[in-house]
């Protein structure tokens, strides 16, 4: 177990010491009061920033908030001031003041209460206190400059100058000041002693005090520890890397957005490194944003190595409460300078802040799919805005909207199209998997079960590598043992669907030959039924699932090639991995070479940086092309080139199979090629051409209600309201069913707003909003520049 120090409060502001002090607080709650907030008295030490309780409502409630502004009788308008309530009191926690206006944006263009937004910038944990302790600490109660000899010449009254108090006044009077308050113990292992006695004669002459400091006491974090491969040594810049990082360096100090990209194995980490070593020399910090499924020991261990001395916090979501409020604390105390975390970290504490990394940008999962609905990346370039310093996105395929900015000008683009020690991409082969399973036929002179998913092609190259020594990822985007279940009479057409949701049920098998069936969106489950409840027929599976595909290649190489599950192949989703440890265990035993094969969904797309991996195999390319969403192939583009650069890393080449019943799709042809900016040509002219993002922007407002009526009588208001506003170059589309129409057993419609001006959505939606209509409650979800429409 270990201490973090916390946050132990700043200057207060002189000028409102006298008179009556006023504070305005954004509530814990769903009150949309926009960016006055609610009014209450307040002491004087209470400053902008400080979570405190309030009471609510005629029952006087206590409910959490934050102050948002602090005043005399200026803020009470028309008030009477004999009405206004008192603070309950302050929790200790503070955000920074940068924070409260991040949130006052984040309110107005997300649409939702700004209570709500401040909610979700402090971990949960930190308005616990999980973990808070008091501590009896020591600091030095007079001047250590001259006290060894002081002490040697017994000119401290009531301190004998005995051998062992001599030395450890000379070894007190050499302590650097920031050791300090300090815990007695350690200290007298600082100063050489062989027991407290020193310290305690020290104490009680009055040369050191005793404090009671607040602490956060936690676990050790296990990214230290169990960190993979963190590279030790300094490696020499690449003339790419030389140029990116001179060049962004340069821009530090002011606001600027600059996109990174670079291909898989340029490097883009230790552009990121150097560039903070440049921050943190100038005296300020970084952040560093990387999505949750690749913040794995190794890149982690690499900021962690790297500046060790300056201390780094990790946030990410297998962490305890108690260690999360430990990791918080240290940004907020300034004992950690580098935060690196996954989309929340975006609001770390952290003091003089100096640059915001975004590292693989275009990463879905960096849109949060709950109030508030916030993209991280635009929060970060929000935050540096705010801040006036830099935001650098990185990614080897940018989003679409990163990439048009750069190309317009709006962002300043650095490209790195070369891989470390001139190592080559790998080669990129597509496979007609409808060829292939005729191939397979002709060969073996049946027909290929219908969950058969690796062709002849992939088969040879697995055995291949696995023989010579390699190892081998095979992603497949589709957890599970199959898809959905229907019965083989195409008359009958029967569907196993949830009661609860127009979506299939999904087969997972987990000890049971039978197995079950699970909703993926409401989680329902019930046994796999096994004939039809129309015709009788016996019902059979069919699209397949990585547990499918893990029970497939046990039984092709289990015996040739010795492939064991859970011992040589492993299989990493969110059903096998069920905590983060998991998961960092298994990439360790990859890392070892322990694991040979390593099956899994996009988990393993990202973030993986192993030599002896020479096949990376995609099962399934079609997994996420043809879904009813616009954004399909470039979806599919990204994840088949990020999983595509885990190949070849090492002196050995690589190579890529890409199974695809579409083989001709230009997503496929252009990844293969490695050639996304002739990908983003072709498919930002379509974007153009369908007015879609981003050439114009867009808003989702979603209707939910059990009743089918009442979502659409509340979406049909909606719409009405803004129809009647007038508003020029404003595009309504719908109100239509969204593609899943309905989800947990409420129905979903929704209203699409566009525009080629941001700025006239805005409008829209902050009229209809001060009319009471447009909230963002259980009923109605707005989405401001939505990633997924279904």
């Amino acid at each position: 177990m270990s201490d973090t120090f916390l946050f132990q409060g700043d200057e207060r502001d002189p000028t409102l010491a006298e008179g009556e002090r006023y504070v305005r607080v954004a509530v814990e709650r769903g009150i949309d009061s926009g960016d006055a907030g609610l009014t209450y008295r307040a002491g004087e030490d209470v400053v902008v920033g400080d979570r405190v309780d309030v009471p609510l409502g005629r029952g006087d409630t206590r409910t959490g908030g934050f102050v948002i502004e602090v005043g005399g009788a200026d803020l009470l308008g028309e008030m009477d001031p004999r009405k206004i309530k008192r603070i309950l009191g302050v929790s200790g926690s503070r955000l920074p003041e940068a924070l409260i206006e991040l949130a006052r944006w984040m309110s107005g263009y997300y649409v939702c209460p700004l209570g709500m937004v401040l909610a979700t910038m402090m971990p949960a944990a930190v308005k616990a206190g999980t973990g808070r302790r008091t501590r009896v600490l020591v600091e030095p109660a007079v001047e250590l400059a001259g006290l060894g000899e002081r002490v040697r010449a017994g000119e401290i009254e009531g301190l004998r100058a005995t051998k062992s108090v001599v030395a450890a006044g000379a070894s007190l009077e050499a302590l650097a000041p920031e050791r300090f308050p300090i815990d007695a113990k350690d200290l007298a292992r600082e100063l050489g002693a062989s027991n407290a006695g020193p310290v305690n004669r020290l104490l009680a002459a009055g040369v050191l005090r005793e404090v009671e400091v607040a602490v956060v006491r936690a676990p050790e974090v296990f990214w230290d520890e169990r960190r993979v491969e963190a590279p030790k040594a300094r490696p020499e810049l690449t003339e790419d890397q030389s140029r990116c990082v001179e060049g962004i360096s340069g821009a530090l100090g002011a606001f600027g957005v600059h996109l990174l990209r670079g291909v898989t194995g340029s490097g883009k980490t230790e552009v990121y490194l150097r560039v903070i070593e440049r921050v943190l020399e100038a005296g300020k910090s970084a952040i560093v944003l990387t999505p949750e499924i690749a913040l794995t020991p190794q890149t982690a261990g690499r900021f962690i190595e790297r500046f060790r001395a300056e201390g780094v916090a990790v946030l990410h979501s297998g962490l305890s409460a108690s260690s999360r409020h430990k990791q918080w604390a240290a940004a907020a105390s300034g004992e950690a300078r580098v935060v690196v975390g996954a989309r929340s970290a975006v609001y770390a504490p952290l003091a003089s802040l100096g640059l915001i990394v975004v590292d693989e940008e275009h990463d879905g999962s960096y849109k949060q799919d709950q109030l508030p609905r916030y993209h991280a990346r635009d929060a970060a370039i929000k935050r540096a805005q705010i801040q006036g310093i830099p935001a650098v996105l990185g990614s080897a395929t940018p989003s679409l909207e990163s990439w048009h900015n750069a190309v317009q000008g709006r962002f300043t683009l650095w490209e790195m199209p070369h891989r470390v020690g001139g190592g080559r991409m790998p080669r990129v082969e597509i496979v007609d998997l409808g060829r292939e399973r005729r191939v397979r036929q002709k060969l073996e002179g049946r027909a290929p079960h219908v969950l058969e998913s690796i062709g002849p092609t992939l088969e040879r190259a697995i055995g291949e590598t696995v023989s010579d020594g390699g190892q081998v990822i095979l992603l497949l985007n589709r957890r599970g043992y199959a898809g959905y279940i229907a019965c083989p009479d195409s008359r009958c057409g029967y569907r196993l669907e949830c009661e609860q949701c127009d979506a299939t049920m999904v087969v997972h098998r987990s000890g049971s030959r039978r197995g079950y069936v699970r909703c993926h969106h409401c989680l329902s489950e019930q046994l796999r039924p096994e004939t039809c409840p129309a015709c009788g027929k016996r019902l059979i599976d069919l699209s397949v699932g990585t547990q499918r595909v893990e029970e497939e290649l046990e039984s092709r190489f289990g015996a040739t090639l010795g492939l064991r599950l859970g011992e040589t192949v492993l299989r990493v989703d969110s059903d096998s991995m069920r905590s983060a440890r998991d998961y960092f265990d298994t990439l360790g035993r990859f890392s070892s070479g322990e694991i040979r094969l390593l099956l899994g969904t996009q988990m393993i797309a990202k973030g993986l940086d192993y030599p002896n991996v020479r096949l990376v195999g995609v099962i399934n390319a079609d997994t996420g092309l043809h879904m009813p969403d616009f954004r399909a192939s470039e979806r599919t583009f990204q994840l088949v080139s990020q999983v595509s650069g885990r190949a070849g890393r090492g002196s050995e080449p690589g190579r890529v199979i890409v199974q695809s019943f579409a083989p001709e799709e230009p997503a496929l042809t252009l990844a293969a090629r490695h050639d996304f900016k002739g990908f983003a040509r072709e498919e930002l002219a379509i974007r153009q051409a369908a007015h879609l993002p981003p050439f114009w922007r867009m808003a989702r407002i979603i209707s939910r209600d059990e009743s089918l009526d009442k979502a659409q009588e509340r979406i049909d208001a909606i719409e009405a309201a803004l129809s009647g506003l007038g508003e020029p170059g404003l595009v309504l589309e719908g109100p239509a069913p969204c593609p899943i129409s309905r989800v947990a057993g409420r129905h979903r419609i929704a209203l699409d707003l566009l525009s080629p001006d941001p700025r006239v959505i805005q409008r829209a939606m902050s009229t209809v909003r001060g009319t009471g209509l447009l909230t963002s409650d259980t009923h109605l979800g707005v989405d401001v520049d939505p990633v997924s429409l279904l």
